[in-house]
């Protein structure tokens, strides 16, 4: 493979025409996290651009070259000043957009969202928060029983924003409904929506069953039994995208953190609302779901294209790809998928291991 200029001018076979040899390792785009917090102890739920930067930053040097900034429940207005920010973030490339992780979602099934801040979509408020994202809101999860929420998903939809659903207790027939309204992610699939029953099939069984849906998954081993992860990628191949849902503490140590208004505890890698609350969040960064799932039985190249070509193209992305004119965004792993070493646009950013 040849990079130059920032992106991929050659692939082939033979002997490497440059300086690393990837004999008995892979080859693979840059990973792509469609939902993702924060990291490294920055968060994406701020006002300032540089420590969106850095969290931004964090992910890029682990191996997650295309990172998408997720926001979490909160008024109206300070989302719309976050997504200012991060819209700015997002022009010079170091976000591919914004993802939209609330206000409207269920109270029932909220998580570590606090439920003073939830709210049902108002067409006024949809068009403030898209207006606020200046053309880089990519994604918004919602929970589609509220009032308002179909024509939320069709406005939203009709915007090009890619619509997922989530905190939600619908039954199988809304999520149905609001497929056909447009909608066409399922936001971490069996956490915080209505369980699976064999009497009340629910949001999984009737995304698992739509050829139009994606599934996210968070492989971090905590969100998710590793059988169960293994077990949706049967079930749906090609539509199921691994995301970290990481937070501020992605790739720190145990520790007080913020997730948005909350504070969150991280006791023994798992992070929780303080006080011994709902999880919040994952500290697994997106190349340590790739662990996960091969430990589960997924095998390497599912794996992989979990993490790359679906999310990419589920955000309508260039990158995820390894072919000539795609972005040179490439790593090197060894044979148990772990991050040797990472190019963004052809530059060398992360560790590199001989």
């Amino acid at each position: 493979m040849v990079l130059r200029d920032g992106v991929i001018v050659r692939v082939g076979t033979g002997e490497p025409p440059g300086p690393v040899a990837a004999h008995g390792r892979y080859l693979a785009p840059g990973l792509v996290d469609m939902h993702c917090h924060g990291g490294g102890g920055h968060s994406f739920a701020t006002s300032c651009a540089d420590e969106a930067r850095a969290a931004a930053a964090t992910h890029h040097a682990a191996g997650v070259t295309t990172v998408m900034a997720s926001l979490v429940s909160d008024r109206i207005e300070v989302l719309e000043q976050q997504l200012e920010v991060l819209a700015g973030v997002a022009r010079t490339g170091e976000v591919a957009g914004m993802h939209l992780e609330g206000p409207w979602l269920s109270p029932a099934f909220r998580g570590a969202h606090p439920e003073a801040l939830l709210q049902a979509p108002t067409p006024g408020d949809v068009d403030r928060l898209l207006r606020a994202g200046r053309g880089h809101l990519r994604m918004v999860t919602l929970a589609p029983e509220l009032p308002g929420a179909l024509q939320a998903v069709r406005r939203l939809v009709a915007a090009g924003v890619v619509v997922a659903l989530g905190h939600t207790g619908a039954d199988a027939d809304t999520v149905r409904t609001a497929v056909d309204a447009g909608a066409s992610v399922l936001t971490h699939a069996c956490n915080g929506m209505r369980p699976l029953h064999h009497r009340d099939p629910g949001p999984v069984v009737a995304a698992l069953g739509d050829p139009r849906v994606t599934l996210e998954v968070i492989g971090d081993g905590v969100h998710l039994h590793p059988e169960v992860l293994a077990l949706i990628c049967r079930c749906a191949p090609g539509r199921v995208a691994l995301v970290s849902d990481a937070m501020p503490a992605a790739g720190r140590p145990d520790g007080t953190y913020r997730l948005g208004a909350q504070e969150v505890e991280v006791l023994g890698g798992v992070a929780r609302l303080a006080g011994g609350g709902s999880i919040a969040g994952s500290t697994t960064p997106l190349p340590g779901a790739l662990q996960v799932s091969r430990a589960a039985g997924v095998p390497a190249l599912v794996a992989l294209g979990a993490a790359t070509t679906t999310p990419s193209r589920v955000l309508g992305l260039s990158v995820g790809a390894l072919r000539p004119g795609a972005p040179a965004d490439v790593l090197l792993l060894d044979a148990d998928l772990q991050v040797q070493q990472v190019w963004r646009a052809g530059v060398p950013i992360g560790p590199a291991h001989d």
